[in-house]
């Protein structure tokens, strides 16, 4: 059995960035946002993993291991701010949360 291509891998990884980055800049809720910025950073874990696996070193996935770390605290923070904005704003759409000032 063939393995898959490392190229194949690195192509996903952009696709799911694409669709990240995209998601980013055209979509303005904020829960949205949030759920493009995870998509991005799994798209960099895949790159990560697929390129230590092909150069046979472990250092993808000691990568991975931070970045998923990284990945959980934004997710619990950036959760709690949503909520917090939520509840005093009434509305999770970007444009109408411009500035922080209650």
């Amino acid at each position: 059995m063939n393995p898959t291509p490392l190229s194949w891998y690195l192509g996903l990884s952009a696709v799911l960035f694409t669709v990240g980055v995209l998601g980013v800049l055209v979509r303005r809720n904020v829960i949205i946002i949030f759920m493009a910025i995870e998509i991005m950073l799994n798209a960099v874990n895949l790159a990560f993993v697929a390129i230590a696996r092909s150069l046979g070193s472990m250092d993808g996935q000691v990568m991975v291991f931070f970045v998923m770390t990284v990945a959980a605290a934004e997710a619990a923070v950036g959760l709690a701010i949503i909520l917090a904005v939520f509840r005093s704003r009434e509305t999770t759409n970007a444009d109408e949360l411009m500035s922080l000032r209650w």
